[in-house]
């Protein structure tokens, strides 16, 4: 009776097992599904990344406007975007972090046709000055961030950069400029996406909309 008993005993053992099994890794899933804004997206798409690599930096507390940034430096100085964070994390400004991957003030520049005001004035302020001096320019981290989401936004959305600066002046953040500049004055809610535990990758596919080719890394 006792040699019956427990293969029936171990079945059952094994079953609920599988089945707890089953319900964790159900339960993993859901928890590893993040929304993914349009700005998150955009910069996936422009940057050529993949969409949970760009939601991965933000979790280190990389702010949204600054995603742009750590990608620009990346792939004009040829490394890792975790990298170039590492470093902002360690509180190095995006200034200091340019000059340790011999980026000058050039690779920021982005022509316009009018004097744009705050919060741009400071900045093309410099860029008055002949290109031979222009190793003398420091950028703050506000006119580096500036820069290169207006590059960004208006590259992507094939818009001049004017008009990016022009919604900048009248918006709080770069996220509201993005929804302005690309026609959604509402957030869309976002698309659900997995999330992978991988380090950031340099690599991604283009938009499958033909908006935006990576021309950051130019």
């Amino acid at each position: 009776m006792t040699i019956r008993v427990r293969p029936l005993l171990f079945s059952f053992v094994l079953a609920a097992g599988l089945l707890a099994g089953a319900r964790a890794d159900a339960q993993t899933a859901v928890s590893l599904n993040v929304q993914v804004g349009d700005f998150h997206l955009a910069v996936s798409n422009y940057y050529r990344v993949p969409a949970h690599d760009v939601v991965v930096l933000h979790d280190r507390r990389v702010r949204d406007e600054e995603l742009p940034v750590v990608y620009f430096i990346a792939q004009h100085a040829h490394v890792a975007p975790a990298t170039v964070v590492d470093l902002r994390l360690r509180g190095l400004s995006w200034w200091s972090i340019s000059t340790r991957f011999h980026l000058g003030p050039e690779v920021y520049y982005v022509p316009v046709t009018t004097t744009p005001g705050l919060p741009y004035e400071r900045a093309y302020g410099y860029y008055k000055r002949p290109r031979s001096q222009w190793h003398s320019i420091v950028l703050a981290d506000a006119d580096i961030i500036h820069l290169v989401n207006v590059r960004f936004l208006s590259e992507y959305y094939h818009v001049p950069p004017e008009r990016v600066i022009a919604a900048r002046e009248h918006e709080t953040d770069f996220v509201a400029v993005q929804r302005q500049v690309s026609g959604h004055d509402a957030s869309t809610g976002g698309v659900a996406i997995e999330r992978k535990d991988a380090p950031a990758s340099r690599g991604g596919d283009p938009d499958p909309n033909g908006r935006g080719r990576g021309r950051g890394g130019r």
